[in-house]
């Protein structure tokens, strides 16, 4: 499927036909896919963690307003960062690159991030939301459907999926073949009220 064409199917869906299932290899190509989304200093803060197990789903169901699409879409992925990316030995982030590169970026990593913990927080969601919308284009790439969620109890969340104490859950999101179309886009704002040229309005 064309780039753009992928981005104007891709749509949020919430029904799903709970018997279908994806393949390890379709699954395995999609998360592929989200992992080659850009993260700053490409420190790879994203955590994917999918939920196969039947009665976690249900509990995770239960913590996410009930949705069903929560345990009826063939994948449940938990987008997760690790907030402490930064600092987990960062050279190993330029291997490949020549020593004195490597060492250069571990360098200015430590500098932009230390002390910052605002920054290493943003960073997070910046990276996870990059990710879950790879994610969301290569599973429209290949037929199917896709939501992503954040109705759910992050805290109850992180314990059900034993989280790290230095990572933060970002959002989940669903994959699996959908039941229902995707409802008229309606409220889109004017484009001059979204593309702005060189800055805002003086007030």
């Amino acid at each position: 499927m064309d780039t753009l064409e992928a981005i104007r199917n891709r749509r949020a869906i919430r029904a799903y036909d709970p018997d279908h299932r994806i393949s390890d290899a379709e699954l395995h190509a999609m998360l592929s896919a989200a992992r080659l989304a850009p993260s700053a200093f490409n420190i790879q803060h994203c955590r994917f963690v999918v939920v196969r197990d039947a009665e976690l789903r249900r509990e995770l169901r239960k913590v996410a307003w009930d949705q069903p699409h929560v345990t009826d879409a063939s994948a449940l992925v938990v987008i997760c960062a690790d907030r402490d990316a930064w600092k987990d030995n960062p050279a190993r982030y330029f291997e490949g690159a020549p020593e004195d590169v490597k060492q250069h970026m571990a360098g200015m990593i430590r500098n932009y991030y230390e002390g910052r913990e605002w920054v290493q927080q943003d960073e997070t969601m910046r990276s996870c939301g990059l990710a879950a919308q790879t994610l969301m284009l290569a599973a429209t790439d290949m037929g199917y459907q896709s939501c992503p969620m954040d109705g759910f109890d992050y805290e109850a969340v992180g314990k059900l999926i034993n989280l790290p104490e230095n990572h933060v859950v970002a959002m989940f999101v669903v994959i699996g073949k959908g039941t229902e179309a995707a409802l008229p886009r309606v409220g889109k704002l004017a484009e001059s009220e979204v593309i702005l040229t060189d800055r805002f309005p003086a007030a």
